[in-house]
């Protein structure tokens, strides 16, 4: 059978404040035309179909379109879903009395039996070749929240405990029904350990706690490959060739200008074979002015130099970097000034100081907050921020505030 792997879709992402569905829209129309013309016959895609837990009705459009445009231009493609964490596991799995009769199965939540213990059943899909045989079957499990794995007691870390039981049952599970022609293939949308990770990925983080992410040993040998998600960096997990995030197909964030976006492709038979990364057109491209923080006046003539807008090329996101001495209140409309005509989308200007120190406990004031009074802590905060005495003009303004708002509070 011949495997196209993706995730992390995002569908109804804005990129600082842009909307994508133009890109979303290329790379689902790249998509159909990759799976037409590697006759792909099982598509997987392991979690975050949306960015939002309740995505738009475009978005929702956009999904079900690809759905349906994939299907009918190819009957017999087996296509597997499994929810992320920004996924509503109950709302991707709304429309399955539609596709019982299809080819396509949504995976979001984790059923329990009446005794409390994990329905596997319904998270082992059957994988047919073009002969109609069942010749693999899919462990797709999406993402697991606290409730969904087993309870492991006295352990350091439940969660990883809990999903590498999780992942050992379902297997304890599909090998009841495999025989032993057939192989198994596993999905996942998680955290893995040493797991390089972008900018987004560090906030993504944050949703399972910030805890140790799961071992590659949660795979079992006898699973011939691993389609994760919810790392956009493409990448092997644990030096193992089988175990893979093929990452986002959109960068998320500007941490993520050199990546080479990709799906997945392999063929499996008793083993996996001819496994390649196809890259991903880039839509709208991430620039970055200068390549290093440089002077305000120097960004400025680097900016003068962007072509103009015109109807041929998609103008690229754009991140600015300037170096300051101090604050500048007219940073932003003396470079949209620039701008105004130039072919780009101003998306970020990140300020440096030059002279900013990094706070240490040498440095750190040792005051309590609530002793200090509020203009004290205007300075402190101001002086480790630009590592220079706050100016007369804003000390005023600030002082003129805090009259304000003493006065509103009589």
């Amino acid at each position: 059978m011949k495997i196209l792997h993706t995730a992390d879709w995002h569908l109804g992402q804005l990129f600082h404040e842009y909307d994508r569905t133009f890109e979303h829209q290329a790379f689902l129309n790249w998509l159909l035309k990759t799976i037409f013309e590697e006759q792909i016959e099982v598509l997987l895609i392991s979690g975050d179909v949306f960015d939002i837990s309740n995505p738009s009705a475009a978005s929702i459009k956009m999904f079900y379109s690809f759905l349906q445009k994939a299907t009918q231009q190819n009957s017999a493609l087996q296509i597997v879903v499994t929810a992320g964490n920004h996924d509503s596991a109950s709302r991707l799995e709304a429309p399955k009395p539609l596709l019982e009769s299809s080819n396509i199965h949504l995976i979001g939540t984790i059923e329990k039996r009446t005794d409390g213990t994990i329905d596997y059943e319904k998270l082992i899909i059957p994988l047919r070749n073009k002969s109609g045989e069942i010749a693999s079957w899919c462990l797709a499990i999406p993402f697991l929240r606290m409730g969904d794995y087993p309870n492991i007691q006295g352990v350091e870390n439940p969660y990883t405990a809990g999903v590498t039981e999780f992942y050992r049952e379902a297997l304890t599970f599909a090998k009841t029904k495999k025989t032993n022609e057939q192989t198994l293939i596993a999905m996942g949308h998680l955290h893995a350990q040493n797991a390089e990770i972008s900018d987004m990925d560090c906030s993504e983080r944050g949703i399972i706690g910030g805890i140790e992410g799961v071992s590659a040993q949660a795979f079992h040998s006898d699973i011939k490959y691993v389609a994760l998600g919810h790392i956009h960096k493409a990448q092997r997990v644990g030096g193992n060739n089988h175990i893979r995030y093929c990452g986002s197909p959109l960068p998320m964030s500007f941490s993520e200008r050199n990546y080479k976006h990709q799906v997945i492709f392999f063929e499996l038979e008793n083993e996996i074979k001819n496994l390649k990364q196809i890259e991903i057109p880039v839509t709208i491209p991430l620039l970055q002015i200068p390549s290093k923080p440089a002077t305000l006046a120097n960004v400025l003539i680097e900016l003068h130099q962007l072509p103009d807008k015109n109807d041929t090329e998609q103008a690229p996101y754009l991140e600015i970097h300037v170096l300051l001495e101090e604050p500048e209140p007219a940073l932003r409309h003396k470079i949209n000034e620039v701008l105004q005509h130039k072919n780009v989308k101003l998306a970020r200007i990140q300020p440096h100081y030059r002279h900013k120190k990094k706070l240490s406990a040498d440095n750190v004031p040792q005051e309590l907050l609530a002793e200090l009074q509020p203009i004290s802590v205007f300075k402190k905060s101001y002086s480790s921020k630009y590592a220079t005495d706050v100016p007369e003009h804003l000390m005023q303004l600030f002082q003129e505030t805090i009259n304000e708002v003493n006065y509103s509070e009589k």
